[in-house]
């Protein structure tokens, strides 16, 4: 098994010349950047130098974490490839959060220290290093000097005697290479190590499943501090010898989106529903660039698009066919989490079954019982576990959690195990869902919901992902989530955050309307029994929905709204 230094592979075994692309500055200017590319030979030379920066003259020793506040820009791919090779622990950090939110990840991880871009051109990382003031982290920025790495102390002590690259040697497939965090749905976000060949075996897995090749090049459109931008849409396309497009600014605007995507020209991409929705809607608008090739007045050459990949949230059917219908492309539904190294099943092109999110490719996937672990037969609904090489091995400082995670494999299934998956535990992943047992669909995954989110109405337990698929069937319905509020009477009843297209106002007769429509869609008891209206319902950094945020903001809506009119 190999490691992620196998990524900068040496000039004589490229198969393709370019890795890394900087697309020019839209719109043109007389000062704008020109378009750059950066080959696999300039990579691994950028790499290998900062590896001999981190270690000899930064100090950092194997197995130290080193966070990492950035967006997506070259200094990032940069600064996470050459931590990982040096036998050091990547962190990236949400360059976005809060003074308290960097506070907390730099108390877990507690790194050696913590790199930013440089403070002149960046006011947002002076929130990371006053954070990292309050918890003692070194920090130093770092930044890219006419094809040189430059570092600069800004706080904290220096280190002294340093080891040197010969003396730390190159990384094992063993070796953790990243520390992520889960997205904390039901509590404390907890910590996720996950090792070199946990890595490379999602790598390999994504190649399989798309076909990527040294044909194929990718538009970065997730953040890397996430687990979909990092393993999907970085180092799947770096593993399989194609290229990446990063965006200039540093991360996805619709704004400049198309002019990247066809100028570089990419020909796939990967994203959260929320961002494919914003395309969508960019299109039917017709104004700007944003409308992009696909908008209905365009008279250029549209772009060829292979596939559009959808990951790490529920994708509406509704906005499934907009797309394809749109882009003129397949999109491709995954299903991933973080202590699975993302991808653990996708739906594949000639082979799709839209409603599920695909099978397994390089894992397993069972079915199993909430009670005791035991597998249940294809078509029952039970707890969706998976096993594989790119599975982590359990959670840091955390042996409650550890405890509760994972099922041991039975004997008869030990038995049938080939080497890759032989003694490897099922993780509980905490969705419910069944596979399917006939037709077309036979072996495809179909999640009915987050098990810790069911909402249980008199003993009736309803998925919210069945009531938001049926909301987003409404025409007048542009996004939707329910969610679960106490009730004396049924212990939860269904509640229904909504927002409507056109930025249109809500009202009684909506409500109704809307409630009328989802009348033979779904049982009368799964209808929601209130919709609020919103312009926009809260998301996480990578457009994920929370329940319970949305539930308490709705419900904080829906009790000012109250008193507003008493």
């Amino acid at each position: 098994m190999s490691t992620l230094l196998s990524l900068i592979p040496k000039p004589s075994s490229l198969t393709s010349p370019t890795a890394i692309v900087l697309p020019s500055s839209h719109p043109p200017s007389k000062t704008g950047d020109e378009q750059e590319e950066y080959s696999y030979a300039d990579l691994r030379s950028l790499v290998l130098s900062f590896r001999k920066v981190l270690i000899e003259q930064l100090g950092v020793k194997r197995g130290e974490i080193v966070a990492l506040s950035m967006t997506n820009t070259l200094e990032f791919v940069i600064a996470f490839v050459g931590t990982t090779v040096s036998r050091a622990i990547s962190a990236p950090l949400n360059s976005a959060y809060t003074l308290s939110e960097f506070q907390f990840y730099l108390q877990d991880t507690k790194p050696a220290l913590l790199l930013i871009p440089p403070l002149k051109s960046n006011k947002a990382a002076q929130t990371a290093l006053d954070a990292a003031k309050k918890e003692n982290v070194p920090v130093y920025e770092m930044w890219l000097d006419d094809a040189t790495i430059r570092t600069n102390h800004v706080f904290g002590t220096r280190r002294t005697d340093n080891p040197t690259v010969e003396q730390i040697g190159d990384p094992s497939p063993e070796d953790i290479a990243l520390v992520l965090h889960t997205s904390g749905t039901t509590g404390r976000p907890k910590s996720v190590p996950l090792a070199h060949r946990n890595l490379m075996r999602t790598t390999a897995n994504i190649i399989q499943t798309y076909d990527l090749s040294t044909r194929d090049r990718t538009y970065l459109v997730m953040p890397l501090f996430h687990v979909h931008g990092m393993l999907c849409a970085f180092l799947a396309p770096l593993a399989a010898g194609s290229s990446i497009t990063l965006p200039r600014g540093g991360k996805f605007s619709a704004s400049v989106f198309w002019h990247d995507f066809v100028s570089t020209r990419c020909n796939w991409y990967t994203a959260v529903p929320t961002i494919h929705s914003i395309l969508l809607n960019a299109v039917k608008s017709g104004k700007g660039d944003e409308a992009g090739p696909f908008s209905p007045g365009f008279k250029g050459t549209k772009p060829k698009i292979r596939f559009i990949r959808s990951c790490s949230s529920s994708l509406a059917p509704s906005t499934l066919h907009a797309l394809e219908e749109t882009f003129k492309a397949p999109v491709l539904e995954a299903y991933a989490m973080t202590e699975a190294a993302h991808q653990m099943t996708s739906n594949i092109a000639g082979k799709r079954f839209p409603g599920t999110v695909g099978v397994p490719v390089g894992t397993q996937i069972s079915i199993r019982s909430l009670e005791d672990g035991a597998p249940l037969p294809p078509g029952a609904i039970g707890e969706v576990c998976v096993r594989g090489e790119n599975v982590f091995n359990g959670y840091w400082a955390n042996e409650k959690a550890n405890a509760e995670s994972f099922w041991q494999a039975t004997e008869g299934e030990e038995r049938a195990s080939s080497d890759d998956f032989k003694g490897r535990r099922w993780f509980r992943t905490g969705d419910q869902g069944l596979l399917l047992k006939e037709g077309e669909g036979k072996g495809n995954l179909k999640l009915t919901g987050r098990i810790k989110e069911l909402i249980n109405r008199g003993g009736e337990k309803i998925s919210p992902l069945e009531v938001d698929s049926a909301l987003l069937s409404v025409k007048e319905v542009k996004e939707a989530v329910c969610f679960g509020v106490e009730d004396p009477k049924y212990g939860e009843i269904v509640w229904a955050g909504v927002v409507l297209h056109g930025s249109r106002q809500g009202s009684k007769e909506q409500e109704a309307k809307i409630k009328k429509a989802l009348d033979g869609k779904i049982a009368k008891f799964k209808i929601p029994e209130r919709i609020i209206f919103a312009q926009s319902i809260p998301k996480t950094a990578t457009g994920k929905i929370q329940r319970r945020f949305v539930r308490d903001a709705f419900v904080k809506q829906a009790r000012q709204e109250k008193g507003a009119k008493m």
